[in-house]
Parts: structure tokens; C-alpha cells; sequence
């Protein structure tokens, strides 16, 4: 009778052990915690990443600030020198009876806008060149944008004036006066040019001021 329960008890846990499934190992999760690492990066990286990125811009922000304060200088010495040409060569054309510049409304006004453009390049000239600003730095930025303007405009007015005269004067002989009365309507319309660049540039810089 005992032998009989023994032999029962023995096909019982040799079934159990049939049925029951195998233990699979399974492995460590440390590989996918270095996929993870590796995909991610570190905070340090990704600092030391902005940060590169700022200095470069910052770099590049005061290259282009350079080259414009330099660019600026350049034309306002252009501007000085064209007016001051205008200026001194209407001025001596002076050659008796009807050939002083004095006796037409149209080269007056024309020597009067050279003086006027002279003193203002000469003024804006000697600022960019010292670097000295007179107003807070958005205010004169208004002011050189607001002076570039008119001054552009009384040069190219005073320019378009004189050249019907100068044009029908040389229509009936072609001297000395008329000669002088054209290279100074050259130099006035060159200095137009150069403060009409000089309107871009600070209406450029007026647009990036910070309202901070």
C-alpha cells in the first residue's frame, strides 16, 4: 500500500515538472540605459554647444558693426569733400559781366546748400571719427537718419536746379563758367550720392536700436 502511494506521489511531480514552463534568463538592462546615454546628450554639452553659438553671433554682431561705423566714416569723408569741392568751385567762378555765378538764382542757391552740406559732413565727420555722442545713442542715431535725409534732398534740388541753366547756357557757347558751373553741379550731385548711402546706413542702424 505504501509503495503504491510513493509511486503516485513520483508520477505526480514528474507530470508537475512536465507541464511547467522553462525559466528564460533575461539580461541586464544596462544596454539600454547606454543606447539612452548615448542617444541624449549631456547638459554640459549642450551648454558648452550654446554657448559657442552665442560668442560666434556676438562675433559676427560686431564685425558688421564695425564695418559699418567704418563704412560710415569713409562716406562722410566723401560727402565732406565733395560738398567742399562744390562749394569752393562755385564760389571762384567769378569772370566778369555775365559770367559770375552771383547774377543767377539757381547757382546761389546751389553755393548756399554746398556751404550748408560742408559745415553739416564736416560736423558729422569729426563725431563719427571722435566717437563723442551729444544725445543718448538712439536719439542721435534719429538725428543723423532725420539730417542724412534733408541734406540728400537740398543737394539733389539745388543739383536739378542749376542744370537746365547750365545746359542752355552751353547751348549757345561753351567756356570757362559753364564749365565750372557743371563740375560744381558734378560735385554737389556726388555728395547727394554719398549722404543718400549714408541715409541707408543709419536708417539701418535706427531700425536695430534696442527699445530696451
Amino acid at each position: 500500500m505504501t509503495t503504491n502511494q510513493d509511486d503516485a506521489s513520483q508520477n505526480h511531480d514528474q507530470q508537475q515538472q512536465k507541464q511547467s514552463p522553462p525559466v528564460v534568463p533575461t539580461a541586464p538592462p544596462a544596454a539600454s540605459a547606454d543606447v539612452e546615454s548615448q542617444t541624449e546628450p549631456a547638459p554640459a554639452q549642450a551648454r558648452a554647444a550654446g554657448s559657442g553659438f552665442g560668442v560666434a553671433g556676438i562675433i559676427r554682431r560686431w564685425k558688421r558693426d564695425d564695418l559699418l561705423r567704418k563704412g560710415s566714416l569713409a562716406l562722410r569723408g566723401l560727402s565732406l569733400v565733395f560738398s567742399l569741392l562744390a562749394f569752393i568751385i562755385m564760389a571762384s567762378n567769378k569772370h566778369g559781366d555775365w559770367k559770375d555765378f552771383d547774377k543767377y538764382e539757381e547757382y546761389r542757391y546751389l553755393l548756399g546748400i554746398a556751404i550748408l552740406a560742408t559745415l553739416y559732413t564736416g560736423a558729422q565727420a569729426f563725431k563719427n571719427a571722435t566717437g563723442k555722442e551729444m544725445f543718448q545713442r538712439r536719439t542721435s542715431a534719429l538725428a543723423d537718419f532725420i539730417g542724412d535725409q534733408i541734406m540728400a534732398y537740398l543737394l539733389i534740388s539745388s543739383s536739378s536746379s542749376a542744370i537746365p541753366l547750365t545746359n542752355r547756357m552751353r547751348e549757345s557757347q561753351d567756356n570757362i563758367f559753364t564749365d565750372a558751373s557743371a563740375s560744381a553741379i558734378s560735385m554737389a550731385f556726388l555728395a547727394f550720392v554719398s549722404l543718400a548711402l549714408l541715409a541707408l546706413i543709419s536708417g539701418h542702424k535706427l531700425s536695430s536700436q534696442s527699445y530696451i
